[in-house]
């Protein structure tokens, strides 16, 4: 099994390496027997055999036995496997030799077709995902918005053949992810989606005119000190400045932490140069001090490399329309 970022790919290898260690194997082996042979006589008959067929055809992605006469075909022939076609018992050598040779044939089908497991164990999840990396210049509204999400998304899945829990091929996901593009195509033609585009830019220019207005400046600095814990002397820790600096933002201009990833490094880095983090405990004034020098280093800092946030969401009522001329008045 080799890892790959948001999963497992499955090809076979942890069942070679299985089955080629012999003395893993027969512990393996000796430890299913002693577990499938319930009347402890040895052997193994039909019917506890059976949970081990189970096994492997859950395994090999089959769904439960009595499902689909396709699918008990093959149970049939699994079990035909190791009864050789016959109702008698097996001994555990039969089992061991029968059961390598099904692991080493689903170890090579592996290899010819890897699996990828799923970090959330579920084919749907991971194409809600997917189309939640579509953007609209592919003709994708966002998938997160939930009109989005509760019109185009969801039933467009409701067709897929999707089995829960279970573990896909990469062919099998490409097929299922094509239709569900072709469901989600017919869906937005049925509910068209309008997508208002917005822009917004961070340059400094809020916080320029915060500084540059005393009165404001000082009212805001007092409502951030109220939002912070103080000790019984009335100091404050420096560690508190990222929590008055969020209650700021708005006055400033700035998003709120955690928002736009880009900011949050520019205002993570201000923070650092005047030591946020040491715990220090400093008297209110000073901290306001520190805050207003926090700020302007974070205004040059935008200034000079301004950023800028696309966003796209959507409209759920009609446009307005920009113009009267062809509306009628009531009479």
């Amino acid at each position: 099994m080799k890892s790959k970022s948001g999963g497992e790919v499955m090809d076979g290898s942890d069942l070679m390496e299985l089955v080629e260690n012999e003395k893993v194997f027969s512990n393996f082996v000796d430890h299913k027997f002693q577990e499938l042979d319930t009347d402890c006589d040895g052997k193994l008959s039909v019917n506890e055999l059976q949970p081990a067929v189970a096994d492997i055809g859950a395994a090999l992605g089959l769904p439960a036995q009595g499902s689909s006469p396709e699918s008990d075909h093959i149970y049939r022939e699994v079990l035909d496997e190791f009864t050789h076609g016959k109702q008698e018992k097996i001994s555990k050598i039969e089992f061991k030799e029968v059961l390598s040779d099904i692991l080493l044939g689903m170890a090579a089908g592996l290899k010819r077709d890897p699996e990828i497991e799923l970090p959330d164990g579920s084919l749907r999840d991971y194409i809600i995902k997917a189309f939640e990396k579509l953007t609209v210049v592919q003709g994708m509204p966002p998938a997160t918005d939930p009109w989005v999400a509760n019109n185009i998304v969801e039933p467009a899945l409701k067709s897929l053949c999707i089995e829960p829990q279970q573990p896909v091929s990469q062919e099998t996901f490409l097929v299922e992810f094509k239709r569900a593009i072709e469901n989600v195509v017919q869906h937005l033609k049925e509910q068209p989606a309008i997508v208002a585009h917005s822009q917004n830019t961070f340059d400094g220019s809020g916080i320029k005119r915060l500084l540059s207005n005393k009165f404001e400046l000082d009212k805001t600095l007092d409502s951030a000190l109220e939002s912070v814990p103080k000790d019984h002397h009335g100091k404050i820790s420096k560690a508190y400045m990222r929590l008055a600096l969020d209650v700021l933002a708005p006055s400033a201009g700035l998003p709120p932490f955690g928002a736009v990833d880009q900011m949050d490094g520019i205002m993570i880095e201000a923070l650092k140069m005047f030591n946020a983090d040491d715990g220090k405990l400093v008297k209110k004034d000073e901290f306001k001090k520190l805050l207003t020098e926090v700020l302007g280093c974070i205004m040059l800092q935008l200034q000079g490399n301004p950023i800028s946030v696309f966003v796209n969401s959507v409209v759920h009522e009609p446009l307005a329309s920009s113009s009267t001329l062809l509306q009628t008045s009531s009479p």
